[in-house]
């Protein structure tokens, strides 16, 4: 990737001009799930690949970033100082959430939600504790869930509920994020819910005869924005729907037009190769929209 630094640059602010311009006032808010593949000291070293996952991040408003394998633990917060250092406002642009280290054994990965702390803030965030009684530990990576106040969007809250399963297990964890919606339920008074993440939710993982066994998926009352027939992968060689973005709420519901979804192909759009986009993750961002809120009619 050698000489296009300069030109990522340009892309950046080209982005966060743009970015800008469209988040203002009582604008719209776009969050996105993305699995950064393999996040941690060696990516960070990388220029080039830091500047398109700037540029990926800064197209959101909140982002929710997946595999995390930062184990010193300075790799994710040198990104934020990036990340803030493009902006001259006095406080920071972005600030984030992010969780502890998950995963059995020696394995281990994060969660982290990146916002834009003028347009959202966090009200709280909890750990699911994954100790339901005859059916412990169903979760390689628990989620990490953040409620989020949103003033300026059509619903004034919502809460998120990330996950990136294990391809192996991915029908059983699947299934149990209705469990997870539950725990939500009884702890926190929102009804606005999006469940999000790096379901493995395709290519032989979740046959087609499993998805009827699948509460999240039986219950009519969860709306799945992402089809069986979306590509969220970068190689040439698959297409699989991957990650996927999931709704529960009237209010939720109405408040997100199904045509925002967006699965963003930087490859593409930044006019990368196949090994020059792998390099920054082998999946693209989905994002979907959040309305603005109606203005005041006097």
């Amino acid at each position: 990737m050698s000489g296009g630094v300069s030109v990522w640059r340009v892309v950046i602010w080209l982005v966060l001009s743009l970015v800008l311009g469209l988040s203002g006032g009582g604008s719209a808010l776009k969050i996105c799930t993305f699995n950064i593949q393999s996040f941690g000291e060696k990516k960070i070293e990388k220029q080039e690949v830091v500047d398109v996952i700037l540029a990926l991040i800064a197209r959101c408003d909140i982002m929710l970033v997946m595999e995390i394998k930062d184990l010193s633990g300075k790799a994710f917060p040198q990104l934020m100082t990036q990340l803030n250092s493009d902006y001259s406002s006095r406080k920071n642009e972005y600030n984030y959430v992010i969780s502890d280290r998950l995963g059995r054994k020696s394995y281990k990965e994060q969660y982290a939600f990146i916002y834009r702390q003028r347009l959202v803030s966090v009200k709280e965030v909890y750990q699911y504790p994954d100790t339901q009684p005859g059916d412990e530990d169903a979760f390689s990576r628990e989620p990490f869930i953040v409620w989020f106040s949103s003033p300026k969007t059509a619903v004034q809250d919502f809460v998120i509920i990330p996950i990136h399963t294990t391809p192996e297990t991915s029908v059983r964890e699947i299934n149990e994020l209705y469990d997870v919606f539950q725990d939500v339920k009884q702890r926190w008074t929102s009804k606005n819910v999006i469940i999000m993440g790096d379901f493995n939710a395709d290519c032989g993982y979740v046959p087609k005869k499993q998805w009827s066994s699948i509460r999240l998926r039986s219950d009519s009352s969860f709306l799945w924005l992402t089809g069986d027939t979306i590509d969220t992968t970068v190689k040439e060689s698959t297409d699989c729907a991957y990650d996927r973005v999931v709704l529960h709420g009237d209010k939720m519901i109405q408040a997100v037009k199904p045509t925002s979804l967006d699965v963003f192909d930087f490859r593409q759009a930044y006019g990368l190769t196949e090994l020059q986009a792998l390099a920054v993750s082998d999946h693209y961002p989905v994002c979907i929209t959040v309305n603005a809120a109606p203005r005041n009619r006097g």
